[in-house]
């Protein structure tokens, strides 16, 4: 091997990102691994390689012993000590060889081994980098889909969209471009997996951080999300500093920020509601955009009784009931929703009752 050679694998580590230390530790592999199988040699092998002039050293290494049972693998104590009187049992002795034309054998070897050697370097590459990346979003291209399974360009890999991660009505046509939630990232035999999903709640926490200053800086936090994928999310936040009006944050002038969401969403309604440690005044926010007259909460039962004016009914259960789950999922509290007049007729029989009484 010449110096052309050690040049060639470091421009080669450059271009692909690689430390050019795993390619020289394969090449020194690679000259083991052809010794071995174009001399057909058992023995242990040691290679030294220079990785200024790309000279290469082979040498055989074999134990130290009181009786040689191995005459590949061991030698005498007596043979060892005519090389070295400091040898003792146990030691390894090495003795330089010289196969002949072994360079031409050893750089085809090799070429072979830094090959596999680069792939795996790749996909490691490829998997520290996604694998820090879990429970954060990315940005990709759709490829193809094929089986209902979305195949999704990274840039330097490959992210799949299974049909359960897969919004309902949403479609994927090729070259679209996407955000999505990265939720696993797996090691397999034929390089990282990386596991996306478009239905996540994270995948709009992780939107409203890149959309909101506020929430990146930590003035504003989302205390809960509930989502109902494609159809319909609220979430709770907070503001940490009393100036700052969380819902307005979240919102943006005339809505923009919300509004880029919302496209990012594919027209996805999202409700921003404050979030407030008094859980009936909680429950109430959470109804939004219905009108609320009264709540009234159980801490023993974990449940909320609120009142709603008649014509605000069906917007505080919303379409099959839509609202009404998505304000007890984001809230964690059972919600009883009763119109006003209801209540009203249920008094005056009490009253009436009284009465009588």
């Amino acid at each position: 091997m010449s110096s052309e050679f050690v040049q060639a694998i470091e421009a080669l580590g450059k271009e692909k990102g690689i430390n050019s230390d795993v390619l020289f530790q394969a090449v020194e592999e690679a000259v083991v691994s052809a010794y071995k199988k174009n001399y057909d040699s058992s023995q242990n092998v040691r290679v030294e390689m220079s990785k200024a002039t790309g000279e290469f050293h082979v040498f055989e290494q074999r134990k130290v012993v009181e009786q040689v049972m191995k005459p590949h693998d061991e030698i005498s104590l007596e043979e060892a000590l005519k090389m070295n009187p400091n040898y003792i049992l146990g030691d390894i002795v090495e003795q330089e060889v010289f196969p002949k034309n072994f360079s031409r054998v050893a750089v085809q070897n090799a070429k072979q081994i830094i090959m596999q050697r680069i792939r795996e370097a790749e996909r490691n590459m490829v998997y520290d980098k996604f694998s820090e990346r879990e429970d954060d979003i990315v940005n990709g291209m759709i490829q193809r889909v094929e089986r209902g399974t979305v195949y999704v360009d990274l840039g330097s890999t490959e992210g799949l969209l299974m049909a359960n991660e897969q919004v309902p009505g949403e479609r994927y046509m090729p070259h679209d471009r996407m955000k999505f939630y990265i939720i696993e990232v797996k090691k397999t035999g034929k390089g990282p997996q990386i596991m996306l999903s478009r239905t996540h709640p994270g995948l709009l926490t992780r939107l409203f951080e890149l959309e909101v200053p506020e929430i990146h800086d930590g003035i504003v936090e989302l205390k809960s999300i509930a989502r109902e994928a494609g159809m319909r999310s609220k979430i709770a936040v907070f503001s940490n500093d009393e100036k700052v009006d969380p819902v307005g944050s979240c919102v943006g002038h005339k809505g923009m920020r919300v509004q880029n969401i919302v496209n990012e969403l594919r027209g996805e309604k999202i409700d921003i509601v404050k979030y407030n440690t008094d859980p009936a005044q909680y429950v109430a926010n959470a109804l939004s955009p219905a009108q609320v007259v009264s709540a009234t909460a159980s801490d023993t039962e974990k449940i909320c009784w609120v009142v709603v004016p008649d014509y605000q009914l069906s917007l505080a259960i919303g379409k099959e009931g839509q609202n009404a789950r998505l304000a007890a999922k984001l809230t964690g509290w059972k919600i009883d929703i009763k119109p006003e007049s209801q209540v009203e007729d249920a008094e005056t029989v009490q009253e009436g009752s009284g009465e009588e009484a």
